[in-house]
């Protein structure tokens, strides 16, 4: 919750993380300020938030700040500290996940608004909110290097570009739903500024491109901005502006 809050009132992210995070004022965590505090808030932020620990710490820079692997270890625990429900969303979607799979059934994930399906031994399927689908071609239980249960299924390899079994976990699956969310809200908010007349020429992450009439400026970003953060039915209470 005191995430949202930030997004809803001045949006420092990196800072307010910080503060959290070591349990000093926010004023504390600012650029310049004594320990750099915001560039450990700004490294974690980027790093962890589906389930990354030291490794995707130094991928982000942490070594090259000066921190050492104990400091990134406290680093990432705090940050979990700080981030509780989103720990625990790791942890419950994995959950429904192998229970999906392993039971060749439908579970509807505890927040409700996720529905995993492992009746078609052929896909595992997550229903998103907007009611779109992510499929995991062929899901099947395997070992981990942990030595631990793990899921798994068939998929393009993104460093070898080649088809291979992938393996999967709670943080991983996070990242993929989060950013097929991110995915969806972006396509409702272009769909609405066609409709507004807004001409896209391109789009990039979460931002959308327009071309305007000369003269227009400001008006049409503005204009632009409140199309964006207009809310679909299915991410009520979600901040987009």
């Amino acid at each position: 919750h005191w995430r949202i809050d930030v997004f809803n009132s001045h949006g420092k992210i990196y800072e307010a993380s910080a503060s959290m995070m070591f349990s000093v004022p926010i004023e504390q965590c600012q650029k310049g300020q004594p320990g750099d505090l915001r560039s450990k808030g700004k490294v974690a932020e980027l790093a962890l938030g589906y389930q990354g620990s030291v490794g995707a710490m130094v991928n982000m820079g942490g070594d090259k700040m000066g921190l050492s692997e104990p400091e990134m270890k406290s680093i990432v625990k705090k940050w979990r500290a700080a981030s509780p429900n989103i720990a625990n969303l790791w942890r419950t979607l994995e959950s429904c996940a192998k229970k999906a799979v392993k039971r060749r059934t439908r579970v509807i994930h505890p927040l409700k608004r996720l529905i995993f399906d492992g009746r078609d031994p052929k896909y595992l399927t997550v229903q998103l909110p907007s009611g779109r689908k992510l499929y995991y071609r062929e899901p099947h239980m395997g070992i981990n290097r942990f030595d631990q249960p793990s899921l798994r299924y068939w998929g393009l390899d993104q460093v070898k570009k080649k088809w291979t079994i992938i393996e999967t976990y709670g943080g991983k699956l996070a990242e993929n739903i989060v950013q097929a969310i991110a995915r969806d809200l972006l396509m409702f908010s272009m769909h609405n500024l066609d409709k507004d007349g807004y001409d896209i020429v391109m789009h990039v992450h979460d931002e959308s491109v327009a071309e305007v009439p000369v003269g227009e400026g400001n008006g049409a970003l503005e204009r632009m901005c409140t199309i964006m953060a207009k809310h679909t039915d299915w991410a009520d209470g979600l901040t987009l502006n």
